[in-house]
């Protein structure tokens, strides 16, 4: 077969089955990046017949692409395969960083678990406000479980390597998930505002049938927008230079090995981050510009205390997801350094995470109530 600008030849090897949701997303990026260049080659037609061949030897099993590096137009090439370097400069600390790491996903792991288990079965907990919190718990989990293992394995094995698929996906379900938490903690806002500001209406306006559609909707809202996003990022090309300096695919990293301008590329995720983080905060503060001149009109001191304990702890996990989150999306791609990005990533991806059980639980009498019965219960 003749050799075009944009050869590609792939070696597909099956692997162990995988759960639908996986391999459906894997079978999506697979075409969506294929197709893309397929169109932007010199010889569509071919190019097309030769991708549609491919794609006849796939069964929606987990697909490994072989080669390293696609060869483009010129001297740029498109990388199929990524290094994520992670913390590889810090050769002497490996085995410390994977032990410290790994009890961080083990805290985070289980204090979340706890709190679904905590809200499930304790009759005083069956609210709405703890129903959200539960959604929260089990989405820090699913959370930091796309990006911890992931690393935790790379310092075990000092094997960096992963797919452009894999990287792909990562990404997509890194960034799904995120929008699902900034949605999700508007929504735990919300709940506090008519708890607070319309007591007596709680009960009808936060029924059972909305607290669901609320949770299922800040769970959807951002799969098709980060789908389309990721699409947008992998549809680059590549520069000759395969390693992220980071430990796992983000958008910031990923952009600056691309070749040539990538200002439309990043005006795009500027205003993705506008529509997921942006108009979530913006209810957030909202509904918390309320709640403070409701409680200030208390007639009591200890009622005003009362009413924002119950607001505090949510509070302060949005200040630290949000400040945290909007440092690294905000900046323009000149001013991203790869030390101080791995450090803030930690922070929102990982050091978050594991707070959000201690925050919710040390200043909530009712979780504390509830764990003192599960622990000391005969």
């Amino acid at each position: 077969m003749p050799n075009n600008n944009r050869c590609s030849q792939y070696s597909l090897e099956v692997k162990g089955p995988l759960k639908i949701i996986h391999q459906f997303l894997i079978f999506t990026f697979y075409l969506v990046f294929n197709f893309k260049l397929a169109l932007s080659s010199s010889n569509n037609q071919e190019y097309v017949l030769r991708v549609v061949s491919s794609l006849q030897e796939v069964n929606l099993s987990f697909l490994q692409v072989k080669p390293e590096v696609r060869k483009a137009e010129g001297n740029v090439s498109t990388a199929l395969h990524f290094v994520l370097l992670g913390f590889s400069d810090l050769s002497n600390l490996q085995g410390f960083l994977f032990g410290m790491f790994f009890f961080m996903y083990m805290i985070i792991i289980v204090g979340n678990s706890l709190i679904i288990i905590l809200t499930r079965f304790d009759p005083a907990l069956q609210k709405p406000m703890y129903f959200f919190l539960a959604n929260f718990s089990s989405l820090e989990i699913c959370y930091v479980s796309v990006t911890l293992p992931r690393m935790l394995v790379n310092l075990w094995t000092q094997k960096r390597s992963i797919s452009f698929v894999e990287c792909a996906t990562q990404l997509c379900f890194f960034l799904m998930l995120g929008a699902t938490e900034c949605f999700l903690l508007a929504v735990m806002a919300y709940d506090r505002y008519v708890a607070i500001c319309n007591p007596l209406h709680y009960p009808l306006v936060m029924n059972q049938k909305l607290c669901v559609q609320l949770a299922v909707g800040s769970w959807v809202i951002g799969i098709p927008v980060q789908i389309g996003q990721t699409a947008q990022i992998f549809s680059l090309d590549f520069c000759a230079s395969n390693q992220i300096n980071h430990f796992f695919c983000d958008i910031p990293p990923i952009i600056q090995l691309a070749c040539g301008d990538t200002s439309v590329h990043e005006i795009f995720v500027y205003i993705i981050v506008m529509f997921i983080a942006t108009v979530p905060f913006l209810l957030i503060l909202a509904s918390y510009s309320k709640i403070i001149s409701t409680i200030l009109k208390l007639p009591t001191a200890s009622g005003r205390t009362k009413a924002f304990s119950t607001c505090s702890s949510h509070l302060l996990v949005v200040v630290l997801f949000f400040g945290s989150a909007s440092v690294t999306y905000f900046r323009p791609k000149s001013l991203h350094s790869a030390g101080p990005d791995k450090l803030i990533s930690l922070f929102y991806t990982i050091v978050t995470p594991i707070f959000n059980p201690m925050i919710y639980s040390l200043r909530n009498k009712d979780v504390i109530a509830a764990l003192r019965k599960l622990l000391f219960k005969t």
